[in-house]
């Protein structure tokens, strides 16, 4: 079963944003159930939430990001039904935050050191353990890139002030939804638009262009079998992996994430991630 948000004003029918995928999933006759996705952002995923989610099915949600916690609230209300999430809300966890896929993914990405909370000296800490140089700010789950100069990118982390100055601003933007803690990542130079991969059980099934740039269709040269072996170690059931090149040449993994909240370029039609998505399609 494919959950997705319901239409804000017509609460019966998909969100216009996912009414294709769903309407894909549809046609290759896999059951489409709409939630309330508001209602479990403001902590009642339970109820009316749920109430047009048929009961006793495996499902795959399709919709807009919650946060660690807001997936796992909704995960046991389904689980209340008799409805499993294929993704477990551990596994949603590690995917969604950078300190859960890190590790496996280490040296294919850009390096990383991040902090428990907002604390200032414990930002300090994390600038002085990555060294000197520019590096770019994030949280668990997101960064502020719209917002280069001023919350993401910080020209030399040994200015401890200068640091912090990016940092409060980054933490001010995100306000509510400040995931875990800072995340500070070296700064790499990349050239290009990025390519999104979709992985389901650790095989990539799907290359796409980055929602960002839906134009830009990756090279042909393109193949991310270098790191599937690293993938599938984060034993994670639906994922996304971003990657860029690297003004050397070499490609590298931006971030990876959890499929069911990672947008699909509209150059890619819904039926393909469908497809790929369904474990017994071909």
């Amino acid at each position: 079963m494919l959950l997705v948000p319901a239409d804000v004003l017509r609460p019966r029918r998909p969100d216009e944003h996912f009414a294709e995928e769903a309407e894909a999933a549809r046609e290759a006759w896999i059951e489409v159930a709409v939630i309330d996705h508001d209602a479990v952002v403001r902590g009642r995923p339970d109820g009316a939430a749920i109430a047009r989610v048929p009961e006793g099915a495996d499902a795959v949600y399709r919709g807009w990001m919650l946060s660690s916690e807001q997936y796992a609230a909704l995960a046991r209300a389904l689980a209340d039904r008799g409805v499993s999430m294929r993704t477990s809300p551990e596994q949603y966890r590690r995917a969604h935050e950078l300190p859960g896929w890190y590790s496996e993914l280490e040296g294919r990405t850009p390096e990383s050191v991040w902090t428990s909370g907002d604390d200032h000296g414990d930002f300090l800490k994390a600038c002085a353990a990555l060294g000197a140089g520019p590096a770019v700010l994030r949280d668990y789950s997101k960064s502020m890139k719209h917002y280069w100069h001023e919350a993401a990118f910080i020209p030399d982390v040994a200015d401890g002030d200068a640091s912090w100055r990016v940092a409060a601003r980054f933490r001010q933007l995100r306000g509510d939804d400040f995931a875990g803690g800072f995340v500070l990542r070296r700064f790499e130079s990349f050239v290009g638009a990025e390519v999104r991969t979709w992985w389901v059980g650790g095989s990539c099934r799907l290359v796409t262009a980055h929602p960002d740039t839906p134009e830009h269709r990756p090279d042909a040269e393109f193949d991310p079998a270098a790191v599937e072996a690293a993938v599938r170690a984060l034993d994670l059931p639906f994922a996304t992996v971003d990657f860029a090149r690297r003004d050397d040449g070499q490609w590298r993994i931006i971030e990876a994430g959890d499929g069911q909240v990672s947008d699909r370029p509209r150059s890619t039609p819904a039926a393909e991630l469908i497809a790929a998505v369904n474990p017994g399609s071909s």
